[in-house]
């Protein structure tokens, strides 16, 4: 059974960095993509970033290009997003999540619906 637990969260100032993880469980591979999502209060869940396995490639959210940077270590099952410059914008639970094989179409990169597997989220909160 395939788990996803994210961890890292925190309250910050403006202009903090955070780096949230995410280990994989319940696998025997690593042959699979992964994603983090936020949900922001009163919000519905948005993309922020995915990493493919192979080739690797990542795709950011347009809020988060040049801040988050998102990475993984297969040889931990983990997943990292390291938040630079933050801003009460960035207010949310973060939630990592897994679209195993077959990949999910580009098109469909920033759809929650691409994704097969979810963590319980951790939370992140900026204030000024």
């Amino acid at each position: 059974q395939v788990q996803l637990v994210e961890s890292g969260g925190g309250s910050v100032q403006v202009g903090d960095s955070l780096r949230l993880s995410c280990v994989v469980s319940g696998r025997t591979d690593t042959n699979y993509d992964m994603a983090w999502f936020r949900q922001g209060p009163g919000k519905e869940r948005e993309f922020v970033a995915r990493i493919n396995r192979v080739p690797v490639n990542t795709f950011y959210a347009n809020s988060v290009k040049g801040r988050f940077t998102i990475s993984r270590d297969n040889a931990k099952n983990t997943l990292y997003l390291q938040m630079n410059r933050l801003t009460p914008e960035d207010t949310a639970l973060y939630y990592c999540a897994m679209d195993p094989p077959p990949r999910a179409i580009y098109s469909s990169y920033a759809s929650a619906s691409a994704y097969d597997y979810w963590g319980q989220g951790t939370q992140v909160t900026v204030s000024s």
